[in-house]
């Protein structure tokens, strides 16, 4: 009976489908490419799921006319109707949808709907069995639980029809995963439907494989997401815990990574949730350079990787739960690295950086003393060293003056290096110069009564390395006013045109033992 009953949903799809796809040609129902989202090239119809759901309700009414459903547990009005009836209220959503346009409230509204319509049908979520003593959930927690599982996974097969056969073909993988796991705890109700959403959308896909000639639509899509969360719910009743919670979510991966990523993505780029956009999984791949048939194939492999998975759960051991899921979890990570979201990339960087804020805390402290050091600063040298002790840690590489002013030829500057008579520079470990690096910052410089000195660069050999500290601390503590200061200082005091070193005018030798002040010293976390 199963086996006539995928065959002949096979078939009645494989005919509704061609069908379907003619007569909205005839009549002018097709979608035209008319936004940046859209990656098909003609125009296409998009009310493939006319075709499902005529089959499904055809194949249920046959197979229940002839009298088979009596002889199982499940009698049609107990599961077939109780299913497909809240589906149905899905589909026509979707219909109005592909026609006229529906907004993201009330399509969460229908939906939510029909969630609790299927919860007051008896599928929903009514205990937690990960829990000690399996405790039973009141309807004030399960129907919100119920709800929220139906319009994710609803919603989720929805966002990932953008490419020819994407959402079919993945649907098709965790169906046949549904299948083995009702035909292993003898669910013959529910195997009975999971075969014959199996064999509509096979049907189906004959037509909508790349390039497609009809499309699922959200008639289709909608349709699809739901009845897997519903068949999902149902079939939970039977199996033990980790079937029941466990295989679903894993079976469904795709569906359920790419709706993931994007609420995460759009809320962390402060988009609202619900537009549409460019970013999904298999735009992304597009955009690397896939082609579109490769891109589908591919999405596949991983599909079919998720539903193979999910089965290994099906073994009691608690190490081979613990694998699947770690590898489910590695997998995923690898996957939305190779993908270069700059959301999440940005994501890692924050993270990165609050595992190392006690570093950025202790440099940003010592950013704060420079103006106090410089204050008492005497000489050349002491004003690098200071400098350095506190940017190098930092991550900076050196520092370059600016001058407006150009100085004497024959002006000693030890220890900054004479890139030219206006121009000096130092830098701690090698001597490098300014067209060597790959990054600065720079601060104009202004002595007390307002008159340009210069400018003040902040060098780093490589951007890729990290930088430990916060850049608005340079501005808001004074730094470039303390440096402008020092500056106005070593054009009246420091340089020594004699050739003889520093001037001891009041600020010591240039070339003595250095003591620099304590309050400027490094904290050995730094």
């Amino acid at each position: 009976m199963q086996a006539v009953a995928f065959v002949s949903a096979l078939l009645t799809s494989t005919v509704l489908t061609r069908w379907v796809r003619d007569f909205a040609l005839r009549r002018g129902w097709y979608a035209v490419p008319s936004s940046e989202r859209h990656v098909h090239t003609r125009p296409t119809p998009r009310i493939g799921g006319v075709a499902i759901f005529l089959t499904l309700w055809a194949t249920a009414l046959t197979a229940w006319l002839a009298g088979h459903f009596g002889r199982h547990e499940f009698f049609f009005p107990n599961l077939t109707f109780k299913v497909l009836g809240p589906a149905t209220i899905i589909f026509g959503l979707g219909l109005v949808d592909d026609f006229r346009g529906v907004s993201a409230r009330t399509k969460f509204a229908v939906q939510a709907g029909a969630a609790v319509v299927l919860f007051l049908n008896g599928f929903g979520i009514s205990r937690l069995s990960l829990l000690a003593g399996h405790p039973q959930l009141s309807w004030l927690v399960g129907l919100p639980l119920t709800i929220f599982w139906v319009l994710w996974i609803t919603n989720a097969f929805n966002l990932i029809d953008g490419l020819d056969g994407l959402a079919a073909g993945s649907a098709l993988f965790s169906t046949l995963v549904t299948c083995v796991v009702a035909l292993l705890f003898h669910n013959y109700g529910i195997l009975f439907l999971t075969l014959v959403l199996t064999g509509a959308i096979a049907g189906f896909l004959r037509y909508n494989f790349n390039p497609a000639s009809i499309f699922l639509g959200d008639c289709g899509s909608l349709l699809i997401g739901f009845l897997l969360s519903a068949l999902a719910l149902a079939g939970s009743t039977k199996a033990p815990t980790v079937v029941a919670v466990a295989i679903p979510i894993v079976s469904l991966g795709l569906p359920i990574l790419d709706v993931s990523v994007a609420i995460v993505r759009r809320f962390l780029s402060c988009k609202r949730l619900f537009d549409a956009d460019r970013e999904h999984i298999h735009h992304k791949l597009l955009g690397r350079g896939i082609s579109h048939l490769q891109a589908v194939l591919m999405l596949y492999g991983v599909s079919a990787c998720f539903g193979l998975l999910s089965l290994f759960l099906l073994h009691p051991a608690t190490t081979a739960v613990f694998l699947v899921l770690m590898l489910v979890g590695i997998g995923i990570w690898i996957g939305v690295q190779q993908l270069h979201y700059h959301e999440f990339l940005e994501l890692g960087r924050v993270a990165n950086r609050a595992l190392n804020q006690r570093h950025v805390i202790a440099n940003d402290i010592n950013v704060r003393r420079v103006p106090e050091a410089l204050g008492s600063c005497t000489s050349l040298p002491q004003f690098c060293q200071v400098l350095e002790q506190c940017l190098k840690p930092a991550g900076f590489d050196g520092f370059g003056l600016y001058l407006s002013s150009e100085l004497p030829a024959e002006t000693q500057v030890y220890p900054l290096t004479h890139l030219s008579r206006s121009k000096l520079s130092f830098f701690w470990d090698s001597p490098l110069s300014s067209l060597e690096t790959n990054w600065s910052l720079s601060f104009s410089l202004r002595n007390r009564q307002g008159e340009r000195l210069g400018s003040f660069t902040l060098y780093r050999k490589s951007a890729a390395s990290a930088l430990w500290m916060d850049l608005d601390v340079l501005t808001e503590t004074g730094f470039s006013e303390a440096i402008g200061t020092v500056v106005d200082k070593m054009q009246h005091s420091w340089f020594d045109t004699t050739g003889e070193g520093v001037k001891t005018s009041g600020f010591g030798s240039g070339v003595s033992a250095i003591r620099v002040p304590q309050s400027i010293a490094i904290p050995s976390s730094g």
